[in-house]
This record gives structure tokens, C-alpha cells and sequence, in this order.
């Protein structure tokens, strides 16, 4: 039997008029409402994080056309424009909030654009939007010290937990970086699954904490986002992208010996 591939989506803005921070990897209102309408007319049927990740534990099979739709980060755009999206077509998605950036007691700074407040993130919630975690402060998780990188997932997780009344499950990793370290201690702080960005589908075989993405920005055409849907193309299509993310990883791998020769000496 041939393995499913399942297409996750990763948004972040949705706005009319983001700043130039969210400009590239934002979406009009008016480009997702269209998006969401053809996922709906080619008969995709929307899942969650948490949903995907233990029907692949189980072996429990998923629904006709999966896909997921993600969004990163906390902008209020994904409460004003996404929500009623979601909700005229019954659609499942997840959000994963830097808590450190949502408006409120824990905001520390830093944040992009105009962030959700708690309410909004709980009205989310309500409406069948899975709330994830994506760190407290939005850093580069790779390049932490392990203090700091279980600051960042214990706050983020007790946070969400604190506001929601219930844990959170899955994570995304900030940038879409990890390292094997990293995914150990999203596991071992008590998230079952998390997402990376990788601009491929979705497989069973990449296991629970590094499933993959595929970017959605604001250059996304209509003919370009069936392409990704349907799984076609994608390869070519974030060429680019892919030889970037290679030699930047380069560069990184680079600075963290570097940073390890000088820590001995």
C-alpha cells in the first residue's frame, strides 16, 4: 500500500496591509478565503495536528484528502479574517502561538505585526482551532544552551496550558529549525508531535517530530496553491528556497563548532 502524503500548510499573517516584517510570508484575506474555497471544491477534508500525528500512530485511517492548515505565530489577522473562513467551511486547523508575543501578561516584546490577544486565542479554541506551541520568545532554538531551550518550551507549554485549561499537545519549531537535541527536549517537555518546514509533504516515515511543511506567502497564486494541494511540482517550485535553507544550514553548522572550540578553550 502506498504511503500517504498528507500537504500541511504553513501560514502566518493574514492581513490587507501587514508591516514589511510579515509582507512576503503573509496572505490577503481575500487569497485565503479563495484558498480554503478550493481546498473545499477539490473534496480535501482540513485535520489537525494532533489528529494526524495519532492516526499515524495508531494506524487509524485518515479521512478522504488530508490536509492541514497551520498558522505560526499569533497575528490577529488569523482571529478577524481566518476564523470565519474556517468556520463557513467546518474546517479543522491549528495555530501555534509564541507566547511571548501574544498580547497580554506574558507578552515580553518583540513581536512582528499586531498580535492576538488570550481571549482571541481562546475564541479560537472554541471554534475547533488546535492551539500549539511555537516557543515563548521566537529564537532560534538550535542555538540555544539546554537552559535556555527548556525555559523556552517549559514557558511556552505552562502558558498555553494556564490560558486554555488544557495542554498543548503539538509544537512548530521557530524558523523550522531543529537538531536532534531539540527534538528530544520538544518530546521529553511533553509535546507529542511538531512541525518543521522542509517545503515537501507530509509523511509518515519523517516521524512524529519533524513532519514537514509547505510554505504559503503572499506570491501564491491560485495555480501555484493547487499545485502544493495536490502535491505536484513542489520541488521545483521551492527550488530556491531549498538551496538556501542548504547553505545556510551550512553556515550554521559552522558557527555552533565554532561556538563549541571556543566554549573548551
Amino acid at each position: 500500500m502506498t504511503e500517504t502524503a498528507v500537504p500541511i500548510l504553513m501560514y502566518h499573517a493574514v492581513s490587507a496591509a501587514p508591516n514589511d516584517a510579515t509582507r512576503d510570508l503573509s496572505v490577503t484575506p481575500e487569497a485565503f478565503a479563495e484558498q480554503m474555497a478550493l481546498i473545499d471544491d477539490l473534496g480535501f477534508t482540513p485535520v489537525d495536528t494532533a489528529d494526524l500525528a495519532a492516526s499515524w500512530r495508531s494506524g487509524r485511517p485518515l479521512p478522504a484528502r488530508p490536509v492541514l492548515v497551520t498558522f505560526d505565530d499569533g497575528y490577529q489577522g488569523v482571529h478577524r479574517h481566518a476564523l470565519p473562513v474556517l468556520v463557513k467551511h467546518g474546517f479543522a486547523a491549528s495555530l501555534f502561538v509564541t507566547t511571548g508575543w501574544i498580547e497580554g501578561p506574558y507578552d515580553s516584546g518583540g513581536a512582528l505585526d499586531t498580535m492576538l490577544g488570550w481571549d482571541q486565542v481562546r475564541e479560537l479554541a472554541a471554534n475547533g482551532v488546535e492551539i500549539g506551541g511555537h516557543s515563548h520568545t521566537h529564537p532560534q532554538l538550535d542555538t540555544l544552551d539546554d537552559d535556555r531551550l527548556r525555559f523556552e518550551l517549559r514557558r511556552c507549554r505552562r502558558i498555553v496550558a494556564d490560558e486554555l485549561g488544557t495542554r498543548p499537545v503539538s509544537f512548530a519549531y521557530p524558523y523550522g529549525y531543529s537538531s536532534r537535541r531539540v527534538r528530544v527536549a520538544v518530546r521529553e517537555t511533553g509535546f507529542a508531535q511538531s512541525l518543521a518546514v522542509g517545503n515537501a509533504l507530509a509523511r509518515r516515515a519523517q516521524g512524529p517530530y519533524a513532519l514537514r511543511r509547505v510554505t504559503v506567502r503572499r506570491s501564491t497564486g491560485v495555480a501555484e496553491f493547487e499545485r502544493l494541494i495536490e502535491g505536484r511540482a513542489i520541488g521545483r517550485d521551492f527550488a530556491r528556497d531549498r538551496a538556501l535553507t542548504k547553505g545556510y544550514a551550512m553556515v550554521r553548522r559552522a558557527r555552533q563548532v565554532r561556538k563549541a572550540i571556543r566554549s573548551r578553550v
